[in-house]
């Protein structure tokens, strides 16, 4: 039995765990025979470092049923040569997109089959993070410069899997920041066949900018995003950048298919109930009844290993907003590291901040 192999069965998902897709439907690529699942990609979460985890999923999709979410970003080498097990688990997160760092097409292939295998529903590569460390390996933002080379990576992910392979990218890099670099970088990646771009709509500064200021610096250019959708109607292009309230959700909807939102959910949490009721016109659960399913996945025996400190960092903005919610962080804060801490510390916070079933 080949690695592939071991790790499709050690990772077999039952069909349940992945619901969501857009009226459940298939299309077919009229240059592939392979079906193609149809993801409503109308509101996502970013990948986020540090954040988007498998836990944190797990809280997200009990606020928000429909939301796209993403990874963190897992690079080809920890899953070809690492713990490809670790990296790729996750549990009723569907519908999830898993993002792949890396630049060896051959490699991106074989990480590619590695998530489809484990149950995602579409591969991501990313062309945006401007961090050192990512640069350093040659992947991330620094790919904007080698647009041919991205769509061979792009060539070979979409020869390797089923599901749909997109990319996520900024609008340009360092000097290259006028609109024709944009429009060539796209449009020579759109020659591999991909037809999904997710765009953070700011310059990326390689050099001399922090990851967190290149979130909030280079300016926002939405206009960017409007020219593109109209110069390749074929293609699907979602706005990241600058979107905070469920009001930035809706205007923004009015000029592009799907936004994506990041440190503003991660940070408040129920907000995710907000954009689920005014976008997908769902009646969102109540905090209480959210955290009572995370509490309980928490003390499944698939998480039992992990100590509950891994789990409880998220739920710290849940109820941002409410009085009581600084009680609330402070009292989860200061327990969460004791050594035999359990999930009902979340409890004994509700309680003594005065939460309980708000």
């Amino acid at each position: 039995m080949d690695q592939l192999e071991s790790i499709d069965l050690a990772l077999e998902i039952p069909a349940e765990s992945v619901p969501y897709f857009h009226q459940r439907k298939t299309t077919q690529n009229v240059n592939s025979p392979k079906p193609l699942v149809e993801l409503d990609r109308s509101f996502s979460i970013a990948p986020m470092m540090g954040c988007t985890d498998r836990h944190c999923r797990k809280l997200f999709r009990l606020i928000s049923p429909h939301t796209l979410l993403f990874t963190e970003i897992v690079v080809t080498g920890a899953l070809i040569h690492g713990d490809a097990p670790h990296y790729l688990r996750h549990s009723n997160d569907g519908p999830c997109v898993m993002q792949l760092g890396g630049s060896n097409p051959i490699e991106l292939a074989q990480s590619a089959k590695m998530a489809e295998a484990a149950g995602y529903q579409e591969i991501n590569l990313n062309v945006g993070c401007p961090s050192d460390r990512v640069q350093y390996g040659g992947i991330g933002a620094c790919l904007m410069a080698e647009p041919q080379l991205v769509a061979d990576c792009m060539s070979a992910m979409q020869e390797a899997v089923a599901i749909p392979v997109s990319v996520k990218c900024r609008i340009g890099i360092d000097e290259h920041e006028d609109y024709e670099f944009f429009r060539n970088f796209i449009a020579i990646v759109a020659t591999s066949g991909c037809s999904v771009f997710y765009v953070h709509a700011r310059n990326a500064i390689l050099k001399g900018l922090s990851p967190k200021e290149n979130r909030e610096i280079p300016p926002l250019k939405y206009d960017y995003v409007d020219r593109i959708i109209k110069d390749f109607p074929s293609l699907s292009f979602y706005l990241n950048g600058g979107l905070k309230t469920c009001q930035d959700v809706e205007s923004a909807l009015q000029r592009v298919p799907g936004v994506m939102l990041g440190r503003a959910p991660y940070s408040n949490p129920y907000l995710l109930a907000e954009i689920e009721a005014q976008v997908f016109k769902h009646k969102p659960a109540s905090r209480q009844t959210i955290v009572d399913q995370y509490i309980t996945y928490g003390e499944s025996n698939e998480e039992a290993e992990q100590h509950p400190k891994h789990l409880f960092k998220h739920l710290l903005g849940l109820y941002t907003g409410l009085p009581g919610a600084r009680h609330f962080r402070r009292h989860l804060s200061e327990n969460m590291f004791e050594p035999n801490v359990s999930m009902n510390l979340v409890y004994d916070a509700l309680e003594v901040s005065g939460l309980r079933d708000k």
